[in-house]
């Protein structure tokens, strides 16, 4: 299962950031066809009170690199993507993996 990994900074207003994720980015990639998974969650830091490297991660899977592409290059994809920068104001990285469950 591949899964590409989108990493969001700390956003200016985490009050704005969530809403607008949630009232209007994923009714807008919920759109995206083709998907296995997809799971996100706000970050903890590993000590109280430090702040987590990153505010929130985002995993999507599909079963291979070319069809998490092509559900990307979609109409629907390129919608999703393309409204990153409204609510991302911490940034955003993406990454793919090849995942291997071991337990």
């Amino acid at each position: 299962m591949y899964r590409l990994t989108v990493l969001y900074g700390h956003p200016d207003d985490p009050e704005a950031f969530q809403r607008y994720y949630h009232d209007v980015h994923i009714p807008l990639a919920r759109k995206m066809k083709g998907l296995k998974g997809w799971t996100i969650g706000l970050c903890e830091a590993t000590e109280p009170g430090a702040r987590p490297p990153f505010y929130m991660i985002v995993g999507l899977f599909a079963e291979s690199r070319e069809a998490l592409e092509a559900i990307l290059a979609s109409p629907e994809g390129q919608a999703a993507v393309a409204d990153v920068p409204n609510f991302a104001t911490g940034g955003a990285q993406f990454m793919y993996d090849d995942e291997q469950v071991l337990i």
